[in-house]
């Protein structure tokens, strides 16, 4: 009879499940990184946003501090090697941060100081791993972008270009025009999807800067008219780095959609005609799943990539998946010819 009792009270209890209504999303505040080649301009354009009353809580970090920063006496730096951070309020209501990791932590941190600020600033060195916004110098730039590199290692100012959403060429009053069409063209050759925009002394509309909405949903509305506009482009300078975009109509498997990004980007199957295996650094589109109401969207820098939904809804339009590409050996057709064998096809199979 006991043992009866400890049966019935080892079973496990019925779970009822409780119905509460999901809270709203937790709001997200914008991140962006600032990187660019040594002397282009990054620091100007911090300090710059660190010290203009624009009437907006901004919180910058910093890796990494160069020779006569004017921020540098005012916030301690790693000693011996060790992680040390130190908050700076300034005047305008930013927040400025030292840090001597990769930011995460950092990052971390600031989101338990949510209150304070509206927006993130993450600035990396010169040879950092790509940022969001790449500042460019308007003299040099065309130099930095020529410098030839030993077989297989890429050419790194064309590789931040190449990553870059926003590209800021800086110290323009130090060029013609001539020359100045010169950097911009090179600049667009590299990535058709980059905005430009240009500056002297780093001054620019920093909304241009801050709103850039790259990885989430919101841009989503915008970026299939955006991706209507970007045309391949023709190697310049680094002759290997190029963008290419492709749009096909359909409906996808996601399932052979992922397959196919992953053998572009992690297993580099795919080769252009000389037999190099292509490797793409950016990876942009809008696609459309079978069975699924809303537009998807691709994001991808380097070997990382993501799906997301985005609240805009294919309804009437008819249903075109459009991609961008911008990497090293890339060839049009045979990334498209690729992508409606193993992607579309399977879909339709389905």
């Amino acid at each position: 009879m006991d043992g009866m009792v400890m049966e019935e009270e080892d079973d496990c209890p019925e779970l009822v499940p409780i119905d509460t209504p999901p809270g709203p999303p937790a709001e997200q505040i914008p991140v962006t990184i600032i990187t660019g080649y040594l002397g282009a301009g990054k620091t100007t354009l911090l300090n710059y946003i660190l010290t203009e009353q624009h009437k907006k809580r901004i919180a910058v970090i910093l890796n990494e501090f160069g020779e006569g920063s004017a921020l540098e006496k005012s916030l301690a730096v790693s000693q011996a090697g060790e992680l040390y951070e130190e908050w700076l309020e300034l005047r305008n209501g930013c927040l400025c941060c030292s840090v001597k990791d990769n930011g995460l932590k950092a990052i971390e941190n600031l989101m338990e100081k949510k209150g304070k600020f509206d927006y993130i600033l993450l600035e990396t060195t010169g040879l950092a791993d790509p940022g969001i916004v790449t500042v460019i110098d308007a003299k040099y730039g065309l130099q930095q972008l020529t410098e030839e590199k030993a077989d297989g290692l890429v050419n790194e100012a064309a590789r931040q270009i190449a990553v870059a959403d926003l590209t800021i060429i800086n110290k323009t009053d130090l060029v013609n025009e001539e020359e100045l069409a010169q950097i911009r063209e090179a600049v667009r050759s590299v990535n058709g999807l980059v905005k430009i925009l240009e500056s002297q002394r780093s001054r620019v509309d920093l909304s241009e800067v801050l709103d850039l909405h790259s990885f989430d949903s919101k841009d989503g509305a915008n970026l299939a008219e955006k991706l209507q506009l970007v045309k391949d482009t023709r190697p310049h300078l680094d002759k290997s780095i190029l963008t290419v975009t492709f749009e096909v109509a359909g409906d996808l498997s996601e399932d052979a959609l992922n397959v196919f990004i992953q053998d572009l980007l992690w297993e580099k199957m795919f080769k252009n005609k000389e037999g190099q295996p292509m490797t793409v650094i950016r990876s942009k589109g809008i696609v459309s799943f079978a069975g699924k109401a809303h537009q998807v969207m691709l994001q991808g820098v380097h070997e990382l990539y993501d799906l997301n939904e985005t609240p805009q809804l294919w309804e009437e339009n008819p249903r075109i998946n459009r991609l961008v590409f911008i990497g090293r050996n890339l060839d049009k057709n045979i990334l498209q010819e690729q992508f409606i064998s193993t992607v579309l096809e399977q879909a339709e199979r389905k």
